[in-house]
């Protein structure tokens, strides 16, 4: 006799719900922040951060409650993730968001700003170590394995200061810094090495390489919010960011032919990251030129995040999104 599996397929979705969603979550903050150094830079009302923000803290407490409830009811599943080589590195992509949020609501609410950058640097702390940890002798990676993906708890760390700087916190952002930009330095060395000697990325990874951008782009303004100044060092993260960007544009070709997935949101928070860099960079040395090319670069983001969207409920509704791989 047959049986058949008669399990609601709702539930075989929640099941599959990747911690890769917390990528959009990552996309839109930045974006937020991308529209509030605009407006800084031009000199308008904070309508469009406002609007992008509430919509974000929509989308993050979705995307949240999803992971929240295959946490409950197919941990195996978290488990699994957790043990991926590959998906363990998004995990901190759940403080990265809780932080990203704290430094924008900063202006607006400072002492809801606090609350939040305290839980997102503590579980910061937690997943990065954790993350960082189960990477040193613990299992046998390949080099195909390693992708870009894997900067992301480097990120989370030189994200810290941009809301806890300006909360006061200068050691503790410090401390989150200077360990954001070793662990970068050690983990482009490894990725470049992977990337220009080993196999090419799967596709559905290859936009992923939009994350080398990030790490000095972030790195610069969290610079910014603990000098107070561009100095050498500034110069200098913000120069690499832009050789990144560059070298990243001349595999653009390779995209057009790659299936939509999820890992498409990165495209999103490392072009945040840039724009941003340059809004603030533009301020700092008064720069009319750097201006531009912020302003030009939020056209580019403002355009892949509705993209972005649109490919996602798309995919969403027919869902080719929530399964197993």
């Amino acid at each position: 006799m047959t049986v058949v599996d008669t399990q609601p397929a709702a539930k075989m979705r929640i099941a599959h719900y990747p911690v890769t969603f917390f990528a959009i979550g990552m996309g839109m903050m930045g974006l937020t922040l991308a529209l509030r150094s605009a407006e800084q830079a031009f000199a308008l009302s904070n309508a469009a951060s406002t609007g992008s923000l509430l919509l974000s803290v929509a989308l993050f407490l979705a995307v949240s409650f999803g992971y929240g409830a295959k946490a409950l009811t197919h941990f195996a599943e978290v488990r699994s993730e957790w043990n991926h080589p590959v998906r363990i590195a998004f995990f901190p992509a759940i403080s990265i968001s809780l932080l990203l949020l704290a430094a924008a609501l900063f202006d607006l609410m400072p002492q809801v700003s606090r609350i939040i950058w305290l839980l997102g640097a503590g579980l910061q702390g937690v997943l990065a170590l954790s993350v960082i940890g189960s990477w040193i002798g613990h299992r046998p990676f390949q080099q195909g394995q390693l992708t870009p993906a894997w900067f992301i708890p480097a990120v989370g760390n030189v994200i810290v200061p941009l809301a806890g700087a300006r909360l006061g916190y200068s050691e503790i952002s410090w401390l989150f810094f200077s360990g954001g930009l070793i662990f970068w330095l050690v983990l482009l060395t490894l990725v470049m090495n992977r990337l220009m000697f080993h196999d090419p990325l799967p596709g559905k990874m290859v936009p992923t390489l939009m994350i080398l951008i990030a790490p000095p782009a972030v790195a610069f303004t969290a610079w910014m919010r603990l000098s107070g100044e561009v100095g050498p060092f500034g110069h200098f993260l913000v120069s690499v960011a832009y050789v990144f960007a560059l070298l990243v544009a001349t595999q653009l070709p390779k995209f057009r032919s790659m299936p939509f997935a999820l890992s498409w949101w990165a495209l999103s928070f490392p072009l945040a990251a840039l724009t941003i860099a340059s809004f603030g960079y533009a301020e700092a040395a008064g720069s009319d030129a750097h201006r531009l090319i912020g302003a030009g670069l939020l056209a580019l983001l403002l355009a892949v995040v509705a993209g972005l969207i649109l490919r996602t409920a798309l995919a969403i509704r027919a869902g080719t999104i929530c399964v197993p791989e």
